[in-house]
């Protein structure tokens, strides 16, 4: 009690800073909910309101998982705002971690996701618009979250561009966990590795210039390892998960967002990370068309920037992978065009 009383007081000076969340009742956020309130995004003397958005029908659940948060008496958790009223949850907020989305059903095609989940974006993006601090800092989580990303952005003119991002950093942290077993050493020691493109069946995780222990590369990172385990493995890793365990890959997916908003608040001190930012923010660097919401390897400055890694060299390997990327992504924008605001 005493080490509360004290941590209280060291941060009593402090406002506290509101941090909105979508979906508060699925299993992403259950994950998610308990470490921002824990101090693991914004560290352990940065006071926080937590301000969790769900449907209707889920507000039952939701009051359940206030009450929980409640319970864990977390020093840093000044208040909980549950609420199924968007323009409240994203009230004056400075994040705002989307990961509210309809899930693809038996027998939807991935077109009636995009589309299902667009018209929800549209209205998320006119509310972060009207509602959020302009300098907000977005991650879209659900899924198709680079499209729905885009579709969120483009209603909200007047938050700037490179303030949304979608989450690529999951498949970014599966990508140094596979190279770190397979060279059987700790993931610290595992770097430049990024993922391109679309969070799909289709993202590339690109070890092409990985380094182990600042050398570079690794004798076993064969091509034959790279082409026919560490891609498929990386690129499948969500579906294998759950024939495991039958339930998505929830924990890891919030540890990514947290990894994700936190590094670009304070910098990745030279490293490498892949995030899902606008395309025209690059201007056709790597080939990819103005327009979409792409991952690239990042790093970001102490300031909270993040800046392209350029002049990657590439070989045909990379090139036709990544032309299958950005053909994906086009084709999704496509097929919402007309939820896009001009």
């Amino acid at each position: 009690m005493l080490a509360k009383v004290l941590c209280r007081s060291f941060t009593a000076h402090k406002p506290p800073v509101r941090i909105a969340v979508t979906g508060g009742s699925g299993q992403i956020s259950y994950s998610l909910l308990f470490r921002l309130a824990s101090g693991a995004l914004l560290g352990p003397h940065q006071p926080i309101i937590l301000q969790i958005h769900d449907l209707p029908m889920m507000q039952q659940a939701l009051r359940g998982v206030v009450m929980e948060l409640h319970d864990c008496a977390f020093p840093l958790l000044h208040d909980v705002i549950a609420t199924d009223v968007q323009s409240t949850v994203f009230t004056d907020v400075d994040y705002a971690f989307l990961v509210g989305s309809k899930p693809r059903g038996p027998g939807m095609e991935r077109g009636d996701l995009l589309k299902q989940n667009g018209e929800i974006f549209v209205k998320v993006g006119e509310d972060l618009n009207k509602y959020a601090k302009k300098t907000c800092r977005v991650i879209t989580v659900g899924n198709p979250a680079n499209t729905n990303c885009l579709i969120a952005q483009s209603h909200a003119p007047d938050i700037p561009k490179q303030n949304f991002s979608a989450m690529t950093r999951l498949d970014h942290n599966r990508a140094l966990s596979q190279l770190a077993l397979k060279a059987e050493v700790p993931v610290t020691s595992v770097s430049h590795v990024c993922i391109w493109g679309n969070h799909s069946s289709t993202m590339f995780p690109d070890a092409s210039h990985v380094k182990v222990s600042g050398n570079a590369g690794h004798a076993k990172f064969t091509q034959e390892f790279i082409e026919n385990e560490f891609i498929p493995t990386v690129q499948q890793r969500g579906a294998a998960i759950i024939a495991a365990r039958k339930l998505s890959s929830a924990a890891s997916a919030a540890n990514a967002a947290i990894d994700h908003m936190r590094d670009w608040t304070f910098g990745t001190h030279g490293g490498w990370v892949s995030m899902a930012v606008p395309s025209e923010l690059y201007h056709g660097a790597y080939g990819v068309p103005d327009g979409l919401i792409f991952s690239y390897p990042l790093t970001i400055d102490g300031s909270g920037h993040y800046h392209l890694v350029r002049d990657l060299p590439t070989n045909s390997f990379v090139t036709e992978k990544l032309r299958l990327t950005i053909d994906e992504l086009q084709k999704e924008k496509q097929e919402v065009q007309h939820l896009l605001k001009k």
